[in-house]
């Protein structure tokens, strides 16, 4: 077992500019933890904000509130990972070592099956832009039976957790007809996969160039975010609406909530469109609908996420695969957001 390991790491908030790449100690196992080797790492949204500083930056604005910053310099990044345990601290079931494993990367306010997030893998603890990363072993699921590759397994925890989330919290059923915003980003397509995967009849709202994508991925109907959404969605689906799954808010909450058939509901995960909204709020009180806030997984959702992947039900897109070392590459690739599916890095 060698006693150090490549890592990538940022030792303060910017751009691109502060990952670097650096021979650090193999992390230490604590009691109740694991040490994995990482297979492959993917990249979210989430790197991005951490590394900008948008996680409990002291005096930003834009700072999550309630989430447990600031974070620590320096900081291995990472959230998503796969990859086989290698030893196992004291408390830990030895036979976990050799196993294919995904981590949840969640770091929660309270033990059982419906904790909330308040913390996150590659931002509040060292994650898996690395050779090896520890993690408690509650959190550590045997995946070593699933069909999907590694990378695949390490585009599900974030995106997909939090597409089951929302799909979770919605109580979407099969036969109903679910309107998933943002569909070709991480989440957008981890909802059309599962949406699908419950039995749901998808409709997508998506860009152009990315329409193909994102039908092949599962939806029954996608229609272009360039013209009248509204409109396009009256017209495919004119008995409106049950779920909405939305992770781009701002002006679009106004505008769908019309679409919700009586006792709909609408979830948001997410604020791409603008963090300020406006609705008629008759259209919740005099229809029964619900408007519903949902951050990322809780355990049991996350649970249920493996189970999934253990049967082959989802397999996630992925868009581009680097080598640990271009680490600040497959950040800018990510912050340009011209792909379909995960970019995942490979140590």
């Amino acid at each position: 077992m060698p006693t150090t390991m490549r890592a990538v790491r940022i030792t303060r908030h910017g751009g691109p500019d502060v990952l670097t790449e650096a021979e650090v100690t193999v992390p230490a196992l604590a009691a109740g933890e694991v040490l994995i080797r990482v297979s492959a790492v993917a990249l979210n949204n989430t790197d991005l904000w951490t590394r900008e500083g948008a996680y409990g930056r002291p005096g930003d604005p834009q700072a999550r509130s309630g989430w447990r910053g600031p974070i620590e310099f320096p900081r291995i990044q990472g959230a998503d990972v796969a990859g086989r345990v290698v030893s196992v601290g004291p408390g830990v079931d030895a036979s976990l070592v050799g196993r294919r494993v995904v981590v949840d990367p969640a770091i929660y306010d309270a033990d059982g099956p419906d904790a909330n997030p308040v913390g996150l893998m590659g931002s509040e603890r060292d994650g898996g832009y690395a050779e090896y990363v520890t993690a408690p072993a509650r959190q550590v699921h045997d995946m070593t039976e699933s069909p999907l590759a590694d990378d695949q397994l390490a585009a599900l925890p974030t995106a997909y957790g939090t597409a089951l989330g929302m799909i979770e919290r919605g109580r979407l059923r099969a036969g109903e007809t679910v309107l998933v915003s943002g569909a070709s980003g991480g989440v957008g397509l981890a909802l059309v996969q599962i949406a699908r995967a419950r039995g749901a009849r998808v409709l997508a709202i998506s860009s152009g160039e990315k329409i193909d994508a994102v039908r092949g991925a599962g939806a029954h109907d996608v229609v272009d975010r360039a013209q009248d959404v509204v409109e396009q969605v009256r017209a495919i689906a004119p008995e409106g609406i049950d779920v909405g799954l939305d992770v781009v808010a701002g002006d679009l909450v106004g505008e769908g909530l019309p679409l919700l058939r009586d006792g709909g509901r609408w979830v948001i995960a997410g604020a791409l469109g603008g963090y300020q909204v406006a609705f008629d709020v008759r259209r919740l009180y005099l229809h029964n609908a619900q408007l519903i806030g949902s951050a990322m997984h809780s355990p049991a959702h996350f649970e249920l996420l493996m189970d999934l992947a253990r049967r082959g039900e989802i397999a996630p897109v992925i868009a581009a695969t680097f080598p640990l070392h271009q680490a600040a590459d497959a950040q800018e690739e990510l912050a340009r957001r011209q792909h379909v599916g995960k970019i995942v890095l490979v140590p």
